[in-house]
């Protein structure tokens, strides 16, 4: 549910800018393909929403995207933070459908080429790079030390919750535990739970929540059980809980250190709400 959190990006002071081709591919790659495609609007309501499948996964062969915002299938085409996309609104708001076959062999490198050419064929989707200063943060270790807990030999068994079986602690957070993996907000508390994960997937997530590059640069190794439960901004304010910085500091041991830095963008010129007959 990272798309309830709010957040704000603030205005971007340009330090640097170039221009790459449409598709950003090389000759090569602007001929890779998938063996057959599908792409069509989504039927109302329109909520909710996968996508799956492709080389790494148990279904290499076929990929399928159900009920995905147009700004996602950029963000897997080009493999960027949806925080780095500068695109036009409804691409937030319109959703399709996705099938295609993928040729047998092939890599994560050219799914990805496959994914742009098949955008720019169907949306008409135009796009260039641009690398601005914005805020970034670096994960450290806190003063106090780290307080992470070592991942458990044998992950508990178990299955993520889904909202109908969402349960709340006694502080009303949603609980997540051994077993039952997971993150989510109710109202404005926030729990989360995964096991057996690294500093360096913490950072991403962490990333993701704020909507800002994180870099790990806690020099922490290993797996770990990693627990967290913070509140929004707004109850914050009143002292009604944690923000998710200082649930990073008081209940894990790290701290952000925040500052300005070089990000790159992907900027999207035009794009087809339409797209064009299968």
């Amino acid at each position: 549910m990272l798309q309830n959190i709010r957040v704000s990006l603030g205005a971007f002071v340009p330090l640097l800018v170039f221009i790459a081709p449409s598709s950003g591919l090389g000759q090569d790659d602007a001929k890779l393909q998938f063996e057959v495609a599908s792409v069509r609007p989504s039927a109302p309501p329109g909520r909710g929403g996968y996508c799956r499948g492709g080389p790494g996964t148990d279904d290499p062969g076929f990929v399928v995207c159900q009920n995905w915002h147009l700004i996602s299938l950029v963000t897997t085409a080009y493999d960027v933070d949806y925080f780095r996309v500068s695109a036009p609104e409804w691409m937030h708001d319109l959703r399709y459908d996705v099938r295609a076959r993928v040729p047998e062999g092939t890599t994560k490198k050219q799914l990805s080429a496959m994914w742009q050419n098949l955008l720019a064929e169907r949306f008409k989707l135009v796009v260039h790079r641009e690398t601005k200063e914005s805020q970034i943060y670096d994960l450290l270790v806190a003063k106090s030390g780290p307080k992470l807990k070592a991942a458990a030999a044998t992950p508990a068994k178990g299955s993520s919750r889904n909202y109908a079986q969402l349960k709340l602690d006694g502080d009303g957070y949603p609980a997540f535990g051994p077993g039952h993996p997971g993150m989510a907000w109710s109202s404005d508390f926030a729990g989360m739970y995964f096991p057996q994960r690294s500093v360096e997937w913490l950072a991403a997530y962490v990333s993701a929540q704020l909507a800002s590059p994180v870099n790990d640069k806690t020099g922490l190794s290993g797996k770990f059980d990693i627990s967290l439960r913070w509140v929004s901004d707004r109850l914050a304010e009143t002292g009604g809980g944690p923000t998710l910085i200082q649930a990073l500091r008081d209940q894990l041991g790290l701290h952000l250190e925040s500052k300005k830095g070089p990000v790159e963008f992907l900027i999207v010129d035009h794009a087809e709400r339409s797209p064009i007959d299968n």
